[in-house]
């Protein structure tokens, strides 16, 4: 039990120190405050990790893995329109799981190497996601594009994706829904994609559409 409690309060300050950077912002959290939320001296919480840098990078690292979880997901079978509406659904649940990340990128981006040089990795993989995705409706003849117009679209798909939060943040600050705000997320990157959409399909898309309007 006595090598079993330093991993569990390892990971108590990841889960912790996650929540707090998602309420509070993570500039405006300290060690010292993650501490006192756990209830655990900062001495404690400098045992398992050395600075706040520690602890952001642990999170992004994690984040990154369960993002290239999603990224995985697409090979195991040709997507169609339902398929892509639910996978996109999964990737706006984990920005949303790890906002702050995406709301605080570019103080992020300055002072953490890791998120510097892994978040664009993630970006390119999230594209190449989209377009094969986009390729996968063409191949079911459920989407009729060029390979210029697919790859257009994928880069605003992940650009929408990527400062959805920070949008919908800005629209309403103080009352935000998440599940809507989510939702709408997905529709707005279904909505770039609808106008190339096929014959049933195009009408799959309306019909899920519907409740978001």
């Amino acid at each position: 039990m006595e090598r079993k409690a330093p991993r569990r309060t390892k990971e108590r300050i990841l889960e912790v120190s996650l929540g707090m950077f998602n309420s509070f912002g993570e500039p405006n959290v300290t060690t010292n405050a993650i501490a006192d939320e756990m209830n655990i001296s900062p001495g404690n919480l400098y045992y398992h990790y050395r600075s706040k840098d520690e602890i952001v990078t642990k999170i992004f690292v994690q984040f990154e893995k369960e993002m290239d979880e999603l990224f995985s997901m697409q090979k195991d079978r040709r997507a169609n329109v339902e398929d892509t509406w639910f996978w996109l659904h999964l990737v706006f649940e984990k920005i949303w799981k790890y906002r702050f990340i995406y709301r605080d990128l570019n103080d992020l981006l300055s002072k953490n190497r890791i998120v510097e040089t892994h978040f664009k990795t993630i970006l390119q993989n999230a594209t190449k996601s989209a377009e094969r995705m986009m390729h996968d409706l063409k191949e079911l003849q459920q989407l009729s594009a060029s390979k210029g117009e697919i790859a257009a679209i994928a880069v605003n798909v992940v650009l929408t994706a990527t400062y959805w939060h920070s949008y919908a943040y800005v629209m309403n600050p103080r009352n935000l829904d998440e599940a809507k705000a989510m939702g709408q997320g997905v529709f707005q990157v279904m909505a770039m994609i609808a106008p190339y959409l096929t014959g049933d399909a195009r009408l799959l898309f309306e019909k899920l559409a519907a409740e978001y309007r």
